[in-house]
């Protein structure tokens, strides 16, 4: 990956104008540069998935069994739920939408369980569900990123859907990490060097 970030117009511009040839090889430069951006737009989406789901594992192993199912409410959704959630969403939006594999999410489920599944069943899940998606996610080509597909119920580019899916992750992991505190009583370390 790139250390920095290139405005392929401004390549692409510091060859244009003095001749055909130097139009052509703007052009290059150009697509080059863009082919270059995309693949790092998928390599951090890939990449903050993992890191995401290190986090996610990170709290399931400080929780009980209980502590995971655990519903201050009835309209809260326990740590477990949240995980389902995640796993059926990226199944759904990157292997489904991108990848083309059958889509087999049942969503009420992720929200109706109440137990059956330890931290250790959850982690494992997704992980595995992460893998296939950075999988799908390193494979995009740039052209595809511009793509058409509907996950649910409307059109969105493959470009859209890598990152919905990457930004409900945060969404997410991010609560995950709040009931975790609360629950463990501690600090846990996640943004520490």
């Amino acid at each position: 990956m790139s250390s920095r970030i290139v405005d392929p117009r401004i390549e692409a511009e510091a060859f244009a104008g003095e001749s055909r040839g130097d139009a052509r090889r703007a052009e290059r430069v150009k697509e080059d540069a863009l082919a270059r951006l995309a693949g790092d737009l998928c390599k951090v989406s890939a990449k903050k998935l993992e890191q995401l789901w290190s986090r996610i594992r990170d709290c399931l192993a400080k929780l009980s069994t209980d502590e995971i199912w655990a519903r201050g409410h009835e309209n809260e959704n326990a740590i477990g739920n949240l995980v389902l959630h995640l796993c059926g969403n990226a199944r759904q939006w990157i292997d489904a939408g991108v990848g083309g594999q059958k889509d087999i999410r049942e969503r009420d489920r992720e929200f109706s369980t109440r137990s059956g599944f330890s931290g250790d069943d959850l982690t494992t899940h997704l992980k595995q569900t992460v893998d296939r998606a950075v999988v799908v996610i390193e494979g995009v080509t740039p052209e595809r990123l511009l793509d058409e597909i509907h996950p649910q119920t409307g059109p969105v580019s493959v470009l859209d859907t890598i990152y919905q899916v990457v930004g409900h992750f945060q969404q997410h992991t991010g609560q995950i990490i709040f009931a975790t505190k609360i629950l463990a009583g501690e600090d846990l370390r996640l943004y520490r060097p």
